[in-house]
């Protein structure tokens, strides 16, 4: 992609919208982990996605779309692409009855709380997930026995390489276990969900029993969630406390000895070394059950 080109286009949009080279992604994943990016842009309108389509409609370059970055680990080499983020602009709430829009680029526990507070019941899983709406529809997020799938109508989607916007129901998404048919080069503009009528109060009763229990279960700190997905019927957390890594450490990154499912990493630690972990992990946890685990983080740069 032209650089030239892709600056150029800044003056024509909102002047809210950032157009920048040589981009640290550090900032933009929970791990704070991770390289530069070639190009990044964060949008605050649907026209500078549209001009940003114009730009690359013809290049072969890469797309990553970013949310809160809170299942994603970068590679320390970065990524020889284009990273895209929606800005608050895109993180708008609209509640009429039991239906819920929201914005891509909202944060699920902002609307777990909102929508408690309107009086409906059904996503108040999401408090513990700091994640953004548009990134939890691309995975299937979910946590506490619910997911997205289990409340989404449908789904407004952008493809920055076609152009084409569209409306994806739930089977057009395909939703399965932490994923779905959005792909890389898709932006997920706003989501539609219905809900259930619920009481307040006891809405609020289970965002604070769900915000007690992951304080007293997961860590904090420099972490990106569960790593692994949770094989059929079975945790990934105790196969990998069976196995006995709770506290194993390679380099600048240790597995949680509060939750063995997650990986924490040091201040300006190496990206490498989570990833090292996490191999080792799958080999260990394959030797000591036979079972071969599946990362749920989302891979940038990384074979």
């Amino acid at each position: 992609m032209d650089k030239n080109l892709f600056l150029e286009i800044s003056g024509t949009t909102d002047p809210r919208n950032i157009f920048s080279l040589s981009y640290e992604l550090h900032e933009l994943s929970t791990y704070k982990v991770g390289g530069k990016a070639s190009f990044y842009a964060k949008i605050f309108d649907f026209e500078g996605l549209e001009k940003i389509a114009d730009v690359i409609s013809e290049s072969s370059i890469p797309v990553l779309v970013v949310g809160n970055g809170s299942n994603l680990l970068i590679a320390d080499s970065g990524f020889d692409g284009l990273v895209i983020q929606l800005g608050e602009a895109f993180a708008q709430i609209e509640i009429e009855g039991e239906q819920v829009i929201s914005g891509g680029a909202t944060s699920l526990p902002v609307l777990a709380r909102r929508t408690v507070q309107a009086g409906l019941s059904g996503f108040e899983w999401a408090v513990g997930v700091p994640g953004s709406v548009g990134g939890a529809v691309r995975m299937n997020a979910g946590g506490h026995g619910a997911s997205i799938s289990n409340s989404l109508l449908s789904a407004e989607i952008f493809n920055i390489r076609t152009k084409e916007k569209r409306i994806a129901n739930l089977s057009d998404l395909e939703m399965g276990y932490r994923s779905t048919s959005v792909l890389n080069d898709e932006v997920v503009l706003e989501a539609c969900f219905k809900l259930c009528d619920g009481s307040r109060e006891k809405g609020e009763e289970k965002i604070s029993e769900i915000i007690k229990w992951r304080r007293e279960n997961q860590p904090g700190g420099q972490n990106a969630g569960s790593v692994f997905m949770n094989p059929p019927n079975d945790s990934a957390g105790r196969l990998i406390e069976e196995a006995g890594l709770k506290g194993y450490r390679i380099g600048s990154a240790q597995v949680s000895e509060k939750h063995a499912n997650f990986i924490q990493v040091e201040k300006n630690g190496s990206a490498n070394d989570v990833y090292q972990l996490m191999l080792e992990i799958k080999s260990s946890v394959k030797k000591h059950a036979g079972i071969s685990l599946q990362t749920e983080t989302i891979m940038i740069g990384f074979e």
